[in-house]
């Protein structure tokens, strides 16, 4: 009888150790499984949080090229309604110019056909007044009559003539004002055109960034999956590990009952017992991440400043330069002059209507900053600024400080 429990005894150790063996098995492989997919999450979240930052980022500069753009949209219209004001000043100074002309011509022909005349039939007249003159003063009044009506004629030809050279250069200056508006409207179109591609460009690497986040997420999305999957596995085997050992201990327990009673049957005193209890925990990790206008004040004056400024007068303009020598254009000229007096200013002819302080149009001084949309320029007195002013022209002083509507004068010094 004896022979026979052991023998019972021995078999269901040996299945439970072949159960045990199978479920160590398949929990290794499952866990395993969970922490090569942790791994794996861990570092699609990683992706995840870099795709989002990027694209964050990206959308900052994206804004920021729409601002721009909004601006230079803005400074067309601008430009397009000042062009149009031109035209009509430059038809109007036009047409003065020929009235100019015409009065010339007619005085000039009436001064013709009067000295013609004294030429001609003035002999006769010219002694008839000498011999009728009633004195020798008489005499010196009729001369200077006659003195005083050819004067007339050329003063007033004269007046006429410096008519016509003050409308022909006021035609003149009109007519490069409007052809420098002209030009900044063509750079305008071109920021505008250089805004949009660029925008463009954003906006496509944007949607790729779109389409990796959503397959990272899409991925991210598996990985889980993966891990509650083996989570549930590892729980399963878990559970018939904790029932085989249960099984085994009452398998024990039983078998010393019987056997104890068969020695107690043979009147052989012996006691066996044993009992084993074993405990298993499991234990998962889960990835967690952390995520860690004004100007500055120089030292100068005014003169100073329009003074350096002139140094540079013929050098070229460059849209997005700053170099006084190789090339900036009307932010960066002014940005570069102050910089030489230690003022840090802007690239942004916008940005620059809110540096300093400001002061009113009739209180323009040298060396202040005037304002137009789209456009800014160094103040020199006498009506005349000095600013880079466009591909073609360059760093240029200009005589007509008013040639564009004035949004504001700002003052550093």
């Amino acid at each position: 009888m004896k022979k026979k429990l052991i023998a019972m005894g021995l078999v269901v150790v040996l299945a439970i150790s072949g159960t045990q063996m199978a479920g160590a098995t398949t929990l290794s492989k499952a866990k395993n499984q969970k922490n090569q997919a942790q791994s794996n999450l861990n570092s699609v979240n990683s992706q995840i949080d870099s795709i989002k930052s990027q694209q964050s980022a990206l959308q900052s500069q994206i804004d920021q090229v729409d601002s721009e753009l909004v601006q230079v949209l803005v400074d067309l219209d601008v430009v397009a309604g000042e062009i149009e004001n031109k035209k009509v000043e430059l038809a109007q100074a036009e047409a003065d110019l020929e009235t100019a002309k015409a009065k010339e011509a007619e005085q000039y022909g009436s001064m013709k056909e009067r000295i013609r005349y004294m030429y001609e039939n003035g002999d006769s007249s010219f002694l008839d007044a000498l011999v009728g003159a009633q004195n020798f003063a008489d005499v010196l009044n009729k001369v200077e009559n006659f003195s005083k009506v050819y004067d007339y004629d050329r003063n007033l030809l004269v007046e006429y003539q410096n008519t016509k050279t003050e409308v022909a250069n006021l035609v003149a200056q009109v007519e490069e004002e409007k052809q420098e508006l002209e030009e900044n409207q063509a750079t305008y179109q071109e920021q505008q055109q250089q805004l949009e591609t660029l925008k463009a460009e954003k906006s496509s690497q944007m949607d790729n960034f779109g389409s990796k986040l959503a397959e990272a997420q899409s991925l991210a999305a598996q990985y889980k999956q993966t891990i509650d999957q083996q989570n549930a596995i590892i729980a399963q085997e878990l559970a018939a590990a904790q029932t085989v050992r249960v099984t085994a201990g009452a398998s024990s327990v039983a078998n010393n009952s019987s056997a104890a009673s068969s020695n107690k049957k043979n009147n052989t005193t012996s006691s066996n017992s044993g009992s084993s209890n074993s405990n298993s925990s499991n234990s998962s990790s889960s990835g967690s991440s952390s995520d860690s206008g004004s100007a500055s004040t120089g030292s100068g004056s005014g003169s100073a400043v329009v003074n350096y400024a002139c140094q540079f007068v013929g050098n070229p303009y460059v849209w997005g330069g700053t170099s006084l020598t190789n090339g900036a254009d009307c932010s960066g000229f002014i940005m570069s002059v102050y910089a030489h007096f230690g003022v840090s200013l802007p690239h942004s002819s916008s940005a620059m209507r809110g540096v300093g302080r400001e002061v009113s149009v009739s209180d323009m001084q040298p060396g202040d900053i005037v304002c137009y949309s789209g456009h800014v320029a160094i103040y020199m007195g006498g009506g005349q600024i000095v600013h880079a002013s466009s591909p073609s022209t360059g760093i240029k002083i200009s005589g007509n400080v008013h040639y564009k509507t004035i949004l504001t004068v700002r003052r550093i010094f």
